[in-house]
């Protein structure tokens, strides 16, 4: 398959696999007599997996050892050690949403009691230095 169908059959740009190639998550293909990209059904699961690994959050970096990882065929080990690390990396990022949704919500309770000429609460809070 070319390029073209290969982007749309794992959902991402054109430009986002030869930026994968770039990086080698995918590894380069042999190209047609006519200077086509030749793509296998092995590219496409590859393509698929990075882009699975990348809504799971993973990093580029973390997705290229993950390759790796299955490409030699080593213990499972240590893919579940970066799966439990990202799983409380993620959980970290919650929590410090979460407050920071709080935060948010409250300044724009804050705004609704205010009047026209009393200074925004958001604006205010932005300009204050931590």
């Amino acid at each position: 398959m070319k390029i073209g169908e290969l982007s749309r059959e794992a959902d991402v740009s054109v430009e986002t696999v030869r930026y994968y190639e770039r990086l080698g998550l995918l590894p380069k293909v042999r190209r047609t007599e006519s200077g086509y990209r030749k793509y296998s059904e092995d590219e496409l699961r590859r393509l698929k997996f990075i882009v699975h690994a990348k809504e799971l959050g993973f990093t580029l970096d973390e997705i290229g050892r993950l390759l790796s990882i299955r490409s030699d065929g080593s213990e499972c080990e240590s893919v579940r050690a970066l799966a439990e690390s990202k799983a409380r990396d993620l959980e970290s990022r919650i929590k410090k949403m979460s407050r920071m949704k709080s935060v948010l919500l409250e300044l724009a309770r804050q705004c609704e009691k205010k009047g026209v000429l009393d200074p925004c609460p958001v604006l205010k809070t932005l300009e204050e230095e931590e």
